[in-house]
């Protein structure tokens, strides 16, 4: 996991225990106010958003406590790797594309940030620039050309 990685999730977790639980907490309050409970439609949703919220807490907590963070190279990367951005060129439709190599929970292909264990990622590790590499992806096979490899 990347530095900037290992901080959202600590965002993440700060915010479910400041924000997310002391508002749960309320509405539980706040529904139990309204009398019987047996019957009490916002208390039963406040306590099962309860339970969503405790499993996501101990679910950060245990990402947290076995994270490995790795921070990325300085200088002129040699290969492919870890932390890396790589400027690819798809040889089929002469599209440029630029990922960044992170770990599974930092990883959001829609803005380029791909898990070092997706099947371009896998393709991409270790690779030079000026290497060409295919990549089964579901949409079928492409092509990149890896054109530059650079630490952002």
């Amino acid at each position: 996991m990347t530095p900037s990685g290992f901080q959202k999730l600590k965002a993440d977790l700060h915010h479910l225990k400041t924000v997310e639980r002391p508002h749960n907490v309320q509405e539980i309050a706040e529904a139990r106010a309204h009398g019987d409970i047996s019957e009490n439609a916002e208390f039963h949703a406040a306590k099962e958003r309860q339970g969503h919220i405790e499993a996501r807490i101990l679910q950060v907590e245990d990402r947290i406590a076995r994270a490995q963070v790795i921070e990325p190279g300085s200088g002129p990367p040699d290969a492919v790797r870890f932390g890396t951005t790589v400027v690819l060129e798809d040889t089929g439709s002469g599209e440029e594309v630029v990922y960044t190599l992170v770990g599974e929970d930092e990883s959001d292909a829609a803005s380029g940030r791909l898990s070092i264990s997706s099947p371009v990622a896998r393709a991409l590790l270790g690779k030079a620039e000026g290497d060409e590499v295919k990549v089964v992806v579901p949409k079928g096979s492409r092509a990149f050309e890896i054109l530059e490899i650079r630490y952002d």
